[in-house]
């Protein structure tokens, strides 16, 4: 019996988070003459920190974890875990316009690591609270990004560099961990 509970003390406890439009990807919301949606909001989990961030107007997965090692395997960027992105972007990028997110973009900040950049149908996703705006002049077109690694806004960035901004992103995996069958504000419990 103390084998088992000293074998359950050293797995650590990751939580697999479906981020709403809106939320901060923090447990407070310090500064801000308005109180914000944040995590504490919606996981009622003690003891657990987020695995890197997601943007106030990013959805998706969140991974929030007990384990400071795991956390950091996550989060940190020469690790370069895989994180996928479903993106809607505004026109109607061809190949040709994909190619440079292939090979790298220039932003501000260097160039990016190359990229996995494909056109997707639309996902079928859950309804964004507050709904994207559409224009019906300018059609908008759905992308499946992955990046290993992680800087501010690198996905609007690297969209907004080939001339298709971004009116929609949602991160759909973390390496093998992905927000498939959770629905925006719950999360799953997992140990590893």
């Amino acid at each position: 019996m103390a084998a088992i509970e000293r074998y359950e003390q050293w797995m650590a406890r990751l939580l697999l988070f479906n981020k709403p439009y809106g939320v901060l990807s923090q447990f407070t919301d310090r500064g801000s003459p308005t109180a914000r949606p944040t995590l504490s909001d919606f996981v009622p989990v003690k003891g657990v920190y987020p695995a890197g961030r997601l943007d106030r107007d990013s959805e998706g997965l969140l991974l929030l974890c007990d384990d400071g090692r795991l956390q950091a395997r996550i989060s940190d960027p020469r690790f370069k875990m895989p994180k996928t992105y479903l993106v809607q972007v505004e026109g109607d990028p061809g190949e040709e316009n994909l190619e440079p997110l292939r090979k790298g973009v220039r932003l501000k900040d260097g160039m990016t690591l190359p990229a996995e950049a494909t056109r997707i149908e639309d996902p079928g996703l859950w309804l964004r609270d507050p709904p994207i705006r559409e224009r019906k002049s300018i059609p908008d077109n759905w992308l499946k990004i992955t990046i290993r690694e992680g800087r501010n806004r690198q996905v609007r960035r690297m969209t907004a560099a080939i001339g298709f901004p971004t009116l929609r992103l949602v991160r759909w995996s973390i390496g093998d961990w992905t927000v498939a069958g959770i629905a925006p504000g719950e999360f799953k419990e997992i140990s590893v």
